[in-house]
């Protein structure tokens, strides 16, 4: 080699060497602390751990809704090989059952990350545990989940894709439920797999606290499954049903229809998803007459033997026509809420000043908000004195110039027969941690004092004459005292009345002379009946029996509610093994088995011949029998035979008959 060829590999291995040295010292030196944060944060990552989400109850502690730990499955497509996607395909195909194309379709996509498995279970997510390929990571993605589906869903609400509570429970209470977010710093190899977790940089996440409701999950079914028979036997755009608990503002139940699952919330519209019994208002007609009523005998500006003459149907108050739907000429004050008339009630109110009128109903809630803790609820309108018409207050007097959410109504409803106190209106019972500290222990709140107890007794009355004599009939049950009224108002629709469009509705309680449940049902739109006394009335009679079969201690009497279990007396006969209870067409005196009054015996089943069904259904209750009715009146057969052994969970079914003496029905 010459000389000059030595000189010149020389000089090049020598440039090479200095632009080394010149490049360490750029890396090692001048871009140090730039290039160590890149390599930190492509190594070392601070990662989200994400909060579990509070889980919700019913009263009874039955679950509603909890939380499902899912998983993700992502690729960086820059990362993975032709080979690798087929391996992919493979894995992936195996474990969800989707075909290999389709998931090489999938890996064909121009962008840089893709998702090849969305919210996969636990169980799937774990067979791909040791499943290792460049790019190809996981993320939790936890899933709400609503156990019973549509079941409450627009009292529950729903969660978005940020886990974050969109409407229901789920928005109002959504910081409680949420809990807080930890953190954790992982340290990563060059392919993105984590090598370790520094514990002591790690904030482990607060759950969300759980929630236990004010609603009863098997009401709620009961009155869900009502309200669609309901819609499915005489039509209707929709329905809306409550039942609250009038001792204490507690909603044991609200359904809508159509109602909608909040575990696929996207598939349904805006209004299916929209909670009615808080955001729609509507003038109620008749069911707003208890108000003026009880305004009324509150003031005692009337009572209920007065006679009113009441125009034999038709009534011109100031060149405006108002009408009734019977043609009576005079009815007592009684008459006049048993028949709801309109012509009645607005010659009533005449007695009461406007402002006086316009406090009773401001006091009843309407025009302002309940509080209930639910999104979305609005005022409804009642217009102050000073804004009305010449014939407004004699329309009010009957629901109409008036607008009211159902909630307003149920909450209004359970101040006129509690007693007179208002209660605002609450779903929330507790709020627990999940250590077990209640936070929460939500008690009853009064808001006001609006009628004296005895005007509510008088009210009650009243509103069981209803029931009894008047309008609401198809409310009755053979068992139980129910008190209630009817409505059937005319939809205003651009500006005018409808001939066509209506507002059914029936707000029932019961047992009368001790409310212990209010019940609302509301029919917007009918096509079958458009009388509140007619559809709404008999939805209402299906929820109180089936609540009444679930729970029988509603209806024990409430007028020795002292009695203690050996204190009831049930006639027995002397031979154990007689017929059924004797059919009541045979005269008494022809009745020879002697009957002698034993303290109730729990092991063997009574003699419930002659007994009223009521009498009977607590006896059973007592004894802890399930019971199915026959009929109405006295009881005439039982199909567990008396002095036969029973046990608990056995069930009677009871025939009965009403009893006649010299053609006089005896009830």
């Amino acid at each position: 080699m010459s000389n000059s060829r030595a000189i010149l590999v020389i000089i090049f291995v020598l440039l090479i060497f200095i632009a080394l040295v010149i490049r360490l010292f750029d890396i090692q030196v001048l871009k140090s602390d730039e290039l160590k944060y890149f390599a930190k944060r492509q190594q070392i990552t601070t990662e989200k751990i994400n909060a579990e989400r509070g889980l919700i109850y019913d009263r009874n502690n039955v679950l509603l809704v909890y939380n499902r730990n899912d998983v993700s499955f992502y690729l960086y497509l820059r990362m993975v090989s032709a080979d690798d996607k087929k391996k992919i395909a493979n894995k992936f195909s195996s474990v969800f059952g989707e075909s290999k194309s389709h998931y090489i379709s999938l890996m064909n996509d121009k962008g840089k990350t893709i998702c090849l498995e969305k919210k996969a279970q636990s169980d799937k997510a774990l067979l791909l545990k040791n499943f290792k390929i460049n790019g190809l990571f996981f993320q939790d993605d936890p899933t709400r989940v609503y156990y019973y589906k549509d079941l409450a869903s627009h009292l529950l609400g729903y969660v978005g894709n940020d886990y974050h509570g969109i409407d229901g429970i789920a928005k109002t209470f959504d910081e409680q439920l949420s809990g807080q977010d930890g953190s954790m710093v992982v340290l990563r190899d060059a392919i993105g797999d984590m090598i370790t977790v520094a514990e002591e940089e790690t904030k482990p996440a607060v759950p969300g606290d759980n929630l236990i409701l004010t609603i009863n999950k098997t009401y709620q079914s009961i009155l869900e499954e009502e309200l669609r028979n309901g819609i499915e036997k005489y039509g209707g755009n929709s329905a809306v049903g409550i039942i609250m608990d009038p001792n204490n503002g507690q909603v044991l139940a609200l359904a809508n229809t159509s109602d909608y699952d909040p575990n696929e919330y996207w598939k349904y519209s805006n209004d299916d998803r929209r909670d009615r019994a808080v955001t729609d208002t509507y003038e109620p007609g008749s069911t707003f007459k208890s108000f003026s009523m009880a305004a009324l005998l509150d003031k005692k500006l009337c009572n209920e033997n007065e006679n009113i003459f009441v125009e034999n149907g038709k009534y011109k108050f100031k060149n405006v026509n108002i009408t009734d739907s019977h043609r009576n000429g005079w009815l007592t004050v009684r008459g006049i809420i048993e028949e709801s008339s309109n012509i009645g009630m607005s010659k009533l109110v005449q007695r009461i000043d406007d402002d006086s009128f316009y406090k009773y109903l401001r006091a009843f809630g309407f025009g302002n908000f309940t509080s209930i803790n639910l999104p979305g609820e609005v005022k409804g309108t009642l217009r102050k004195p000073n804004e009305w018409s010449a014939v407004s207050k004699a329309f009010m007097s009957f629901g109409y110039g008036v607008t009211v959410t159902p909630i307003q109504l149920a909450t209004a409803y359970c101040a006129i027969v509690n007693g007179g106190i208002l209660y605002q209106p609450e779903i929330i019972l507790k709020e627990v941690k999940r250590d077990g500290e209640v936070v929460l222990d939500q008690k009853p709140i009064k808001v006001r004092r609006v009628i004296s107890e005895e005007t509510s007794a008088r009210m009650r009355s009243l509103l069981v004459g209803v029931v009894k004599e008047g309008t609401g009939t198809n409310a009755q049950l053979s068992f139980v005292t129910v008190g209630g009224k009817t409505g059937t108002s005319q939809k205003l629709i651009e500006g005018k009345y409808s001939k066509q469009g209506y507002n059914s509705s029936f707000v029932g309680f019961f047992p009368a002379d001790n409310p212990k449940i209010v019940c609302l049902i509301l029919v917007n739109s009918p096509t079958i009946g458009r009388y509140g006394g007619s559809v709404a009335a008999p939805m209402f009679k299906n929820v109180a029996e089936r609540i009444i079969n679930t729970n029988s201690s509603l209806f024990e009497n409430p007028s020795r509610p002292d009695q203690q279990e050996s204190e009831i007396k049930v006639m027995f006969t002397n031979n154990t093994h007689t017929r059924p209870a004797n059919n009541l067409s045979e005269k008494p005196a022809l009745v020879k088995q002697a009957k002698v009054l034993n303290p109730l015996n729990k092991n063997v089943m009574p003699d419930l011949s002659d007994y009223s069904l009521r009498d009977a259904i607590l006896v059973l209750a007592k004894l802890g029998i399930n019971y199915k009715v026959n009929g109405s009146g006295k009881i005439i057969a039982q199909s567990i035979l008396p002095g036969e052994q029973i046990s608990r969970g056995n069930t009677c079914v009871l025939t009965c008959k009403e009893k006649e003496v010299e053609g006089t029905a005896v009830y």
